[in-house]
């Protein structure tokens, strides 16, 4: 196993680092500004983007772009220093057309899609021309398990008919999302994980109606944000079908190692940021006669903090080298570690960062509170914490002894 990178890869990640400081955190204020505050589409993206293309820092985070599709092919180990250095922004990600789900949708589209559907809805995307969803999770079923899955799409001639209701289709409810990769039941009688098949349906089909955008615990995913649809008898072409029929899980098990991992890479680099906000605010406030980073907690937070973030960069590089090279059952196991584990990480650092702030950490003039629930919706999204350490149990070996003959232990005795 090796993290070592080339020097080309090096220089990348100093490009992608200076054009970062140049081109993407000056403008962070006006992003603000405008979407947030003004609720405005941000116009200078496409300058930016435009910029980040010519000068190769384009669709990063896809490994397998073929010759004809724009973009500079890294691994996802290459490309876990980016990801990091574009984490710390909310939008950062999306100057290079590497941010979530557009990116995990690309992987989908790149393995299952036909040539026709390649040409219809891959390149817009790789072109950043249009925006995507993925719409799997449903209100009214536990999603933990997605075999629960209710949407019911039926073959009708040369159509596939849809009936369900989706929410927390992330991107769904963005004014540039064009289509949805849809998850439902096509195959009922089927073995359970054979049921399932995926549909792209275009944005305005008759019978699709975008319910409401949602907020999670009262944040906005202003990059994505999130959508809650009605499909009732939705009509598609049956060309629409994309990959297998009946083979949607499997299909869809393409993006979940480079949708778990990407925002694992992210969230070190959004707890990099905090930090730093740690430190300088211990460093400039005082209380009862002290500056703040005089106190034995807020030393012990800050060093905790870089040992947390250390340590976790370390652990998304294995899983991302696995990813890479071996990409088995074992690396399945260590992407459900790095999942559960880097959200805690940066949940625990984000919450010593509102109290070390006080009521300025909890506003939206910091970053602070979009990392929080950034990190608390993770441990929800592409799997809660709890399925995640079910398989992590479920893959841990036993060992070929017991206790009574254990060679670890040394009765002592006549």
């Amino acid at each position: 196993m090796n993290f070592n990178s080339s020097d080309e890869n090096e220089e990348i990640v100093r490009h992608a680092e200076d054009f970062f400081a140049t081109e993407i955190l000056p403008r962070h204020r006006e992003w603000v500004q405008t979407v947030c505050r003004d609720g405005k589409p941000p116009l200078f993206i496409k300058n930016i983007q435009e910029k980040a293309k010519s000068q190769g820092l384009w669709n990063l985070a896809l490994p397998a772009l073929a010759r004809d599709e724009p973009g500079t092919r890294l691994t996802n180990l290459e490309f876990a220093p980016i990801a990091e250095i574009l984490g710390r922004l909310p939008w950062g990600s999306m100057a290079f057309n590497c941010h979530a789900p557009e990116v995990p949708n690309m992987v989908m589209l790149q393995a299952l899609a036909t040539p026709a559907q390649k040409e219809q809805w891959l390149r817009p995307l790789l072109n950043a021309e249009t925006r995507s969803t993925f719409a799997m999770t449903e209100p009214n079923v536990a999603s933990s398990d997605a075999t629960n899955i209710e949407t019911r799409i039926e073959v009708d001639g040369d159509e596939l008919v849809i009936n369900g209701h989706k929410w927390f289709a992330t991107g769904g409810a963005h004014p540039d999302c064009s289509f949805l990769i849809v998850m439902g039941v096509s195959d009922p009688d089927a073995g359970r994980t054979s049921q399932h098949s995926m549909v792209i349906v275009p944005i305005g089909t008759p019978g699709l109606t975008i319910v409401r955008e949602l907020r999670f615990m009262g944040w906005t995913d202003y990059v994505a944000p999130i959508a809650e649809f009605r499909l009732e008898n939705v009509r598609v072409p049956a060309e629409n079908l994309l990959g297998i029929r009946g083979q949607g899980f499997k299909g869809a098990q393409v993006r979940l190692g480079p949708a778990r991992i990407h925002h694992c890479m992210r969230c070190v680099g959004m707890a990099e940021m905090v930090l730093a906000q740690m430190v300088a605010r211990a460093h400039e406030r005082k209380t009862f006669g002290k500056t703040i980073v005089e106190y034995d907690t807020v030393q012990k937070w800050i060093a905790e903090a870089r040992i947390d973030i250390e340590q976790t960069r370390l652990f998304i590089q294995k899983a991302a080298w696995m990813l890479d090279n071996k990409p088995d059952r074992e690396t399945w196991r260590v992407v459900s570690q790095v999942k559960v584990t880097t959200p805690r990480m940066l949940q625990r650092i984000t919450d010593r960062a509102v109290q070390l702030f006080g009521a300025m950490g909890g506003i939206d003039d910091t970053l602070i509170h979009h990392a929080f629930t950034y990190a608390r919706w993770l441990r929800i999204g592409d799997g809660p914490d709890e399925v995640h350490l079910r398989q992590i149990f479920r893959t841990e070996p036993v060992p070929e002894w017991t206790i009574a003959d254990c060679p670890y232990i040394a009765p002592i005795g006549p």
